[in-house]
């Protein structure tokens, strides 16, 4: 059997697709980001991997951080892959410019205590 990805790796995933996301939008509008499909499809496409990588966290990982809120995530990554025919772009606006500079922020310190854990 494969070994199981680490877990920093699909911390750092998120992280990283956070981030992209972030960059993406910078300075742009709602209404930018409206227009623009790419932008919307790559911003998607982001939301989807943080999703999936949050899906493969072991539950006493995600236990033991109940400030990150891994259902809402995970459930947002289905909306986007299986039921694509009811985005509503107004709220995945809003999880980009409000609830990920919060995200980035715990995963941060997520990877800093698994990598510390990790040495030990």
């Amino acid at each position: 059997m494969p070994k199981r990805k680490d877990d920093r790796s699909y911390v750092w995933d998120m992280l990283e697709s956070s981030r992209t996301v972030r960059k993406f939008i910078s300075g742009k509008s709602f209404h930018e980001f409206l227009q623009d499909e790419i932008l919307r499809l790559a911003v998607e496409r982001k939301l989807e991997i943080i999703g999936e990588a949050a899906s493969h966290l072991p539950p006493e990982l995600t236990k033991n951080h109940p400030n990150i809120p891994w259902k809402v995530i995970i459930g947002q990554r289905h909306v986007l892959a299986h039921d694509y025919d009811e985005i509503r772009y107004e709220r995945l606006w809003n999880v980009c410019q409000k609830d990920l500079p919060i995200l980035i922020e715990q995963l941060e310190a997520l990877l800093l205590q698994l990598t510390r854990e990790n040495e030990q």
